[in-house]
């Protein structure tokens, strides 16, 4: 404010108390606009040259014009840190094996074997539907298989024997044949009626009491999940194409059971969508206990970044300059003292990498070792001496 208000000052000397020239709204009512443009140039030349004096000013101020014993401030001494910085997502658990089993053949659901809840094995009996009858017919086609083969077994050896002709025998060897393949026929139609597990799991719904007739590809009977085969599929935005990987650790928190996992990424995408410009990844979920279930909330700390080195700082004690550059301000030629430790106040342009939370990377501008002003690191200026708390 004080640099403003002298800056105006000298503007209305300038503009006012020189020479007897037209005043700058005479000069835009006359609306000569090469004579408006001198006199801006000539007005920002003025302003500059206040501009620097002003600076100057101010610096010998600070040095000349402050108590002899400093500001008083409190520093931070510089280390170097492991720091991992993590994405923060949302998704939720799938399976890859969740299904819903329908009949391959129609007919009336004469048994469910299971219950909602009970773990099965794979290819364990489920349910099981009348066959209507082929049963029946599979073992009167046995008993014309065992004929047919005693047939042809007597035509085998009365031609091995040179006595029966070739065409009885062929005849008896392709009827028997036969007799053996419709058996095997009729015994895959038999084995339809019988619903198994395709993988070994838990029945989440028993969805058709046994007694209602089903139709083969439209009725469902049962629901089954392996909740051991678990994972979360989550869309990553493209900018971390480059440091999400397979392999990439994960960190994974259920909410609403107040666990927290560690996994990593196993796969991901090979396509980014065009819509969202983002790619998705797949994290497998171990499940132990079994509390894990599809469709679960998940919150999800990916670590695109590592640093062995880091240096990282408060966000709070970063400043800006006019240019836009950032900058901090740190305690220079420390000397020890009885009651404080007094410095000289220093400013040291900086580049900062990843944000986490409250704190902020620096890579480059600081050194393990700096001490960086802390608190009143906005209230010090360049070269002002400073008084340090003691912890």
């Amino acid at each position: 404010m004080k640099k403003l208000s002298i800056l105006f000052i000298g503007l209305f000397i300038l503009t006012s108390c020189g020479d007897n020239g037209p005043t700058v709204d005479e000069l835009i009512a006359a609306g000569d606009t090469e004579i408006i443009a001198q006199r801006k140039t000539e007005l920002l030349n003025a302003k500059k040259e206040l501009e620097n004096e002003i600076n100057s000013i101010e610096q010998f101020l600070d040095k000349n014009s402050v108590k002899k014993d400093g500001a008083l401030v409190s520093i931070r001494t510089i280390n170097d840190t492991l720091y991992n910085h993590f994405i923060e997502l949302q998704g939720s658990v799938d399976t890859k094996q969740n299904i819903t089993l329908m009949p391959e053949m129609g007919g009336v659901l004469t048994h469910v074997y299971v219950t909602e809840g009970q773990r099965v094995s794979k290819g364990q009996r489920l349910a099981r539907i009348d066959d209507g009858g082929i049963s029946q017919n599979i073992e009167q086609m046995k008993v014309q298989s065992q004929l047919a083969k005693t047939t042809y077994e007597r035509q085998e050896r009365l031609w091995n024997q040179k006595i029966g002709s070739e065409i009885q025998y062929l005849q008896a060897k392709a009827n028997y044949e036969a007799q053996v393949n419709a058996i095997k026929s009729m015994q895959q139609q038999l084995a339809k009626t019988i619903v198994t597990a395709p993988f070994a799991g838990v029945i989440d719904d028993v969805i058709t009491e046994q007694g209602n007739t089903v139709s083969p590809g439209m009725t469902q009977i049962l629901r089954i999940i392996n909740l051991d085969n678990m994972y979360i599929e989550v869309e990553v935005p493209e900018t971390y194409i480059t440091s999400v990987n397979e392999g990439t650790d994960v960190e994974v928190e259920f909410p609403m059971l107040g666990e927290t996992l560690k996994s990593k990424v196993r796969q991901t995408s090979a396509y980014i969508n065009p819509s969202n410009r983002s790619f998705n990844i797949e994290i497998p979920v171990p499940n132990k206990n079994g509390r894990v279930k599809p469709n679960l909330t998940a919150r999800l700390k990916i670590n695109d970044y590592t640093s062995k080195d880091a240096i990282l700082i408060p966000l709070a004690v970063i400043s800006e300059n006019q240019n836009g550059d950032q900058y901090v301000m740190i305690a220079a030629d420390l000397q020890v003292g009885d009651q404080y430790d007094t410095a000289v106040a220093k400013r040291k342009l900086i580049t900062t990498g990843k944000t986490t939370k409250n704190m902020i990377e620096i890579t480059s501008g600081l050194t393990k070792g700096d001490h960086i002003i802390v608190e009143g690191a906005r209230s010090v200026r360049e070269e002002q001496q400073v008084r340090i708390k003691k912890a």
